[in-house]
């Protein structure tokens, strides 16, 4: 299908991508936790803020450059893991790989990906990072990490806010199952856990958890590779100095895009205290809810580093595939440099706290 003309922000991709998804389809790709509560947050936090201009400042040599373990990358945007792109098109993560690579962005491939991640990576021309969940087997955990690194993969996002699924009523309500030919390929062969039911009810604290990642397994998986490792689901402080003695080398405020549980902090709330903790050791990225370059704006003079965009990617992709997710990338470069230059900021390092309007 073509991009409709009237096409020109994320939103108008969103629109677009729910009017033509299969509603189960969109209740998966789209949905949130429970009432949605969290979800709906990330967004309103964004409108909650508001900026403060300077007037006639040089903007000589303007650019969004930044450098992200090593990496020169053109600007502050990242592809957040997301499962399942063939979902929203039938050439799935190869398309948004290649729409990464026009527009210059790193890209985090989810272990859940409907793709293998060297399918992805034979068409990358940005970099790439894997994204991670720690299976019940170090083994397992390890192959992946090993077929990874194999593959040129630069970096590894270790997602830690899932033990479990959060309720997805949204799914259920629609009947959401995944579709013939539409696995996550990349764990296949890996033995499902075996789930002991002792009693009627609930399901969850009858060995389900028994198997549930600890900091010490954050510690194994630093000490296994020689690729920076993020952690992926940070909200609370207390959290930051555990993740870094473990090994982290970066840390992504995040709440599952609202996914798991409901009734969380929206993420650039929770941003401040984090980057606080952190205190300029690790770099600190930022997701949820980000849908305009002013956003982004916001998110970097709240402290983050860079910022990583998620269901947006999947409305741009199943509305126009490769093209799409390279016209919305380009989209929410160019309103981003647009914000920079309309602030009198010329560099990331000049977006600080004094960009955003403090109420008397």
């Amino acid at each position: 299908m073509s991009i409709p003309a009237d096409t020109v922000s994320l939103e108008d991709y969103q629109r677009v991508f729910l009017q033509r998804t299969d509603p189960a389809i969109a209740a998966y790709l789209h949905g949130a936790a429970a009432d949605g509560l969290t979800g709906q947050d990330n967004r309103a936090a964004y409108h909650r803020l508001q900026l403060m201009p300077r007037a006639l400042q040089s903007l000589r040599g303007a650019q969004t450059g930044l450098t992200l373990f090593g990496q020169a990358v053109p600007s502050p945007i990242l592809i957040a893991p997301m499962a399942f792109h063939c979902l929203a098109h039938p050439e799935g993560e190869r398309a948004t790989a290649t729409a990464a690579g026009l527009t210059g962005t790193v890209m985090t491939v989810s272990a859940q990906a409907s793709q293998t991640l060297e399918e992805i990576a034979a068409v990358a021309q940005a970099p790439l990072w894997f994204q991670l969940y720690l299976q019940p087997r170090r083994a397992d955990s390890l192959t992946l990490v090993r077929r990874a690194e194999q593959a040129g993969y630069q970096a590894l996002v270790l997602t830690i806010d899932a033990p479990v699924s959060g309720v997805r009523n949204a799914e259920q309500r629609a009947g959401f199952v995944l579709p013939a030919g539409i696995t996550a390929v990349n764990l296949a062969g890996f033995p499902a856990p075996q789930i002991p039911r002792h009693r009627p009810g609930s399901p969850v604290f009858q060995g389900m958890l028994d198997s549930a990642p600890t900091w010490e397994d954050v510690v194994w998986l630093c000490q296994q590779t020689t690729l920076p490792v993020l952690v992926k689901g940070l909200l609370n402080p207390l959290d930051v100095d555990p993740a870094l003695a473990a090994g982290a080398q970066g840390v992504i405020v995040s709440n599952h895009g609202g996914r798991t549980l409901d009734g969380l902090p929206a993420t650039i709330d929770a941003l401040p205290p984090i980057v606080q903790q952190v205190g300029g050791r690790v770099p600190v990225l930022v997701d949820g809810g980000i849908r305009r370059g002013t956003d982004i704006v916001k998110a970097i003079a709240c402290g983050a580093t860079a910022v990583m965009i998620g269901r947006p990617v999947l409305h741009a992709l199943g509305v126009g595939g490769m093209v799409g997710v390279a016209h919305a990338l380009t989209l929410l470069q160019t309103e981003l440099e647009m914000a920079m230059a309309l602030l009198g900021r010329p560099t990331l390092a000049e977006v600080d706290a004094s960009v955003l309007w403090r109420r008397g």
